[in-house]
């Protein structure tokens, strides 16, 4: 507790540093950047699942025995 009391306090009354100011523009183009980013990834995640739906179709669709229906097939 003695060696609290002998330190002396020190304060720092500097300026703070110089901040940058942000533009309307600078948020309008970051917010685009965003949403574009977004929907990029939306795209290579809605790809991806269509392609694996459409593999697992045409997969099932060679191994599964002809029924003889009326029925008739779309070969998408």
């Amino acid at each position: 507790m003695l060696l609290l009391l002998q330190q002396p306090i020190v304060v720092d009354l500097s300026q703070p540093p110089e901040t940058t100011r942000i533009t309307y523009t600078e948020v309008i183009l970051s917010a685009f950047g965003v949403a574009g980013g977004i929907m990029l990834l939306s795209a290579l995640v809605g790809i991806t699942i269509g392609a694996i739906v459409v593999y697992r179709k045409k997969r099932r669709e060679a191994t599964a025995p002809d029924e003889g229906t009326d029925h008739v097939r779309l070969r998408i």
